[in-house]
């Protein structure tokens, strides 16, 4: 099994192991287009041509990304393939110098085991209002948020010195009259 940065090869393999939890309710589906135009995003667990898991760090900002559609063969669970994509994508964001990661999810005690700790998802209202709107759950969501800082030390600075803190900070709701 090897890890890599996805290819344009490889969507149909990455289709069909985010479709399936997709069906299950467990991910959101997702299109040949989507994935062709965010493929950069993904690295694979793969074998040859077979696509065994996938994940994607997207980014909002210069400090922070977001862990998507992380996503393992159902026969290959247990296997630690999602710890070796979730160790993958976390060191690609530290060499792009980010500071923090966070990650939407159903199985918040795997992601707790490798450091991630819950959050309100009313602190990330820039993922939310920017990819949450398609999502038929978007009124009612009951996914966990997740949150990791990559450098101990950048949790007590973000907030003052980023530009784009506000996505880390809840946002007061300004009702009219």
């Amino acid at each position: 099994m090897t890890l890599r940065k996805a290819r344009m090869s490889d969507i149909p393999g990455i289709l069909r192991l985010i479709n399936g939890y997709a069906a299950q309710g467990l991910m959101l589906p997702r299109n040949g287009f989507e994935l062709a135009e965010n493929i950069r995003d993904f690295t694979v667990a793969a074998a040859g041509d077979a696509v065994h898991g996938c994940a994607a760090l997207h980014f909002y900002g210069p400090s922070m990304a977001e862990v998507r559609s992380l996503a393992v063969d159902p026969a290959m669970k247990k296997a630690g393939l999602g710890r070796k994509l979730m160790e993958a994508v976390e060191e690609e964001a530290r060499l792009f110098g980010l500071d923090l990661l966070f990650a939407f999810t159903y199985v918040p005690d795997f992601f707790a085991r490798l450091g991630y700790r819950q959050v309100d998802r009313s602190e990330l209202p820039l993922k939310a209002w920017k990819d949450c709107l398609r999502c038929p759950k978007f009124q009612a969501c009951d996914e966990i948020a997740v949150l990791k800082w990559l450098k101990p030390e950048a949790e007590r600075t973000l907030r003052a010195s980023d530009p784009l803190a506000d996505a880390l900070i809840p946002l007061p709701v300004v009702r009219g009259n």
